[in-house]
């Protein structure tokens, strides 16, 4: 992998100790929640899951399905996978995410494989 921020360094760090003990195989939310509860443990603030506010022409949108799953506020937006193979609109979502939250980097961490290295792609707007 690239050069990484200490940030993007310590969630990948966390999401290789949450696979290490939990494994792959188990639904995307129980991912979420242990993922969470290893970044509270190394003293990380984030927000999850995080809604996305939308403006269109400067109304409100009331769009409940744009909700991050894990966001460190113009630092970072993880988006969690458990899933057979990532798919471009996968990386479509993270993209999104990223360019309406005004944040320039992300993560894309899919916990159904092997080898977590091999689910995680980092992306950059």
């Amino acid at each position: 992998m690239e050069e990484q921020d200490p940030l993007t360094r310590e969630v990948i760090g966390a999401a290789i100790e949450v696979h290490r003990e939990m494994g792959p195989g188990l639904l995307e939310s129980v991912y979420q929640q242990c993922l969470e509860c290893e970044l509270k443990l190394r003293g990380l603030a984030f927000q999850a899951p995080a809604r996305l506010p939308l403006r269109y022409k400067g109304m409100p949108i009331d769009a409940d399905e744009l909700i991050m799953d894990i966001f460190f506020p113009c630092r970072l937006v993880v988006e969690l996978k458990a899933v057979e193979k990532l798919h471009p609109v996968h990386e479509a979502q993270l993209l999104t995410y990223l360019r309406l939250s005004k944040t320039h980097v992300g993560l894309l961490i899919n916990f159904n494989v092997r080898v977590l290295k091999d689910g995680i792609k980092r992306m950059v707007l």
